[in-house]
């Protein structure tokens, strides 16, 4: 009997997709709205937030493997809970403290455990999820997250169009409120498997794969993309294009509508590590095209053309995430040990606090700075970083039990 691989997954992995539905929804309204919660609520600069939220993310970058690991030794199921948990505590600290210091400690336990949170849930995901399903299934998630996040922005936009404090601190209790559900819906999931160290092992191993550090750093790169959307796009066509203002939003509207619509028929075509490398190297080559219409736009269009252009080089930057995204789950999955995706996927999973913390910096000073030759170089930054992909699975599959194209082989 032939089976729709676009349907939603059943049981428990629907359950995690409802646990993630959920905690997005908050996620979409912090992140439109805590930049003005913490300058005009909680009373900080714009400088102290900037540095609380980039130190909080450092501390959240360094405690991905440990919690990682706690997950392998204790259960991925008990410490999502936990971290679920932990994220709404922090998050409900938001609506409290009034001074630097306590934000700062607040925003580090946010960052750590939305850190923990995502290895745990990824470790509970590859110990439910037959391999063979795994990156279908994680993109159905992607696609409910992106629905969740487009949900929470319109909550966060409700909230900007008040501009109280009272509406702020409603969107922020709402955040807590949304991982108080998740942690109820992950409790709701099987347990799976714990595993006990081999004496003699080192205690975090992923720290010594050279070959899968390697293939962090790379995607780590390829994630700048995430920037260009939410920051560097939508500046550039503030300052350097003819665009009408409107043509800002159409950047989230088609990369969020894109993945909720596409992703799982995406993902479809990636089904082992040979697939998984040539789906990161078409999204190399899309994100160089979108990079390019982005730098076109900067010549004398007339406003419409201009926003046209604009929504071209979105749709083209959007493929390149949902290839990128199908290749990544693959290759992270399937190279981490079985009995170890926890501290693996918290490693891999540091991507997005890298492209957090350096991102907006790196980015603003090459492409605003450089201008149209500035996305070229990111363009080119991105084709070449996927095209390195490649060796390193080779590389980091002759180390271990599999091979390129998902056949066991003998390490």
């Amino acid at each position: 009997m032939m089976t729709n691989k676009f349907l939603p997954p059943a049981g428990a992995p629907r359950d995690l997709a409802m646990a993630q539905l959920a905690n997005s929804v908050g996620d979409g309204a912090f992140v439109v709205t805590s930049a003005l919660f913490f300058t005009r609520v909680v009373g900080l600069s714009e400088a102290q937030v900037g540095l609380g939220l980039t130190i909080a993310w450092l501390v959240g970058f360094l405690a991905g493997v440990p919690l990682g690991h706690l997950a392998d030794r204790k259960g991925p199921r008990v410490v999502a809970i936990l971290l679920a948990l932990s994220t709404a505590i922090s998050v409900s600290a938001f609506l409290f403290v009034r001074s630097f210091p306590l934000f700062l400690v607040a925003a580090i336990a946010y960052a750590c455990s939305q850190t923990g949170l995502t290895a745990a849930r990824q470790a509970l995901l590859a110990g439910l999820i037959a391999p063979a399903e795994r990156t279908r299934i994680r993109a159905f998630l992607q696609a409910t997250v992106n629905g969740g996040l487009a949900v929470g922005a319109l909550l966060g936009g409700i909230a900007l169009r008040f501009d109280t404090e009272a509406a702020y601190l409603v969107v922020f209790a709402v955040d807590a409120v949304s991982f108080l559900i998740a942690a109820a819906l992950i409790r709701r999931v099987p347990a799976v498997a714990v595993t006990v160290r081999v004496q003699g092992e080192p205690r975090l191993a992923v720290l010594r794969d050279r070959p899968y550090a390697v293939l962090a750093l790379l995607n780590s790169i390829m994630l700048l993309f995430m920037p260009l959307i939410s920051l560097i796009g939508p500046l550039w066509i503030v300052t350097r294009t003819d665009a009408p203002s409107w043509a800002v939003a159409s950047l989230m509207i088609v990369n969020t509508v894109g993945v909720m619509v596409f992703q799982v028929r995406v993902a479809r075509t990636v089904r082992d590590l040979r697939t998984a490398t040539k789906s990161v190297r078409y999204a190399g080559i899309a994100m160089l095209a979108a990079c390019g219409v982005f730098a076109f736009t900067a010549m004398d269009l007339q406003p419409a053309v201009a926003a046209g252009v604009l929504v071209v080089a979105a749709a083209l930057l959007t493929l390149g995430e949902m290839k990128l995204a199908s290749g990544a789950w693959e290759i992270s999955f399937g190279l981490a040990p079985a009995d170890k995706q926890g501290q693996y996927q918290g490693f891999f999973g540091t991507g997005p606090a890298i492209a957090r913390m350096l991102g907006p910096a790196l980015l603003t000073t090459v492409v605003l700075g450089w201008g149209p030759i500035g996305w070229i170089i990111v363009g080119a930054l991105f084709l070449g970083t996927s095209v390195g992909t490649g060796p390193a699975v080779k590389w980091a599959a002759r180390t271990r039990a599999v091979s390129v194209d998902g056949s066991a082989v003998v390490a």
